[in-house]
């Protein structure tokens, strides 16, 4: 059980977090309040967006996006490295619409038969710089198959993963990709399973403590409480993995 004590004064921390981590914030955010005494003010983008916010002088407290966005922040000195804690890492999936059959994506080849069978599938646009529409369009490129799914590929018109999970929920898209833990918090669709071992490619989140954070012991108390036994039960009810540095 995570006790940090009720601060002698609560603070408010604000927080940019990817889209990638809603699942868990949404549910570890009230837990830390309760916990803390502290409030969280969390806004969530897309990864690069995220990184642009801050780029462009947008101010936060905490960030949490994919590791390695981080380090421009570090290498800009708008974080310390000492001050970047990982704490949980996801792997991509495949879904389709609730009730559909769930096809066969256990190796490179039977993933490869699978998409090249569908009539549609949706990712997230690799033209948004996100993790997984980078990443997928690799997978595509390294089984072969990249020319034939362009005609088939819908990609959201919107940047979140809940966009990719829309698609296949009400049947523009009959296969969808992203990051697992996304994909199980929307409606209307069911996780087929993730992508073959030798296919995937682990999105290993962290959290920095921003260089100009107004209370920095309150941002430590809320990292602290993310790499906690509390916090690890929700990041595996989450689809998710803890991590380690």
């Amino acid at each position: 059980m995570f006790l940090v004590g009720i601060a002698a004064e609560a603070a408010e921390v604000k927080v940019l977090a990817a889209f990638g981590i809603r699942p868990v914030m949404e549910d570890l955010g009230p837990k830390f309040e309760r916990a803390s005494g502290h409030q969280l003010a969390i806004t969530f983008d897309s990864g690069p967006a995220t990184v642009k916010r801050v780029q462009g002088g947008e101010t936060a407290d905490v960030v949490i996006i994919p590791r390695e966005r981080i380090d421009g922040f570090v290498k800009d000195g708008k974080a310390a490295a000492g001050n970047v804690t990982v704490f949980a890492r996801s792997g991509f999936g495949v879904a389709v619409r609730k009730g559909a059959p769930k096809p066969d994506i256990s190796s490179p080849e039977a993933l490869k038969r699978t998409l090249l069978a569908a009539k549609s599938i949706t990712y997230p646009d690799p033209a948004r710089g996100t993790a997984t529409g980078t990443h997928f369009a690799k997978v595509l490129d390294r089984l072969g198959i990249a020319n034939e799914m362009k005609q088939k590929t819908v990609f959201p018109k919107i940047a979140g993963g809940a966009a990719v999970g829309a698609l296949v929920a009400n049947g523009e898209a009959e296969i969808g990709v992203l990051q697992g833990q996304v994909l199980i918090s929307v409606a209307g669709i069911e996780l087929v399973g993730l992508l073959p071992d030798d296919l995937q490619n682990a999105v290993v989140f962290a959290a920095a403590i921003m260089a100009g954070a107004k209370d920095s012991e309150a941002s430590k108390a809320l990292v602290n409480f993310l790499r906690t036994p509390e916090a690890a039960i929700v990041i595996k009810a989450k689809g998710m993995e803890p991590a380690t540095p």
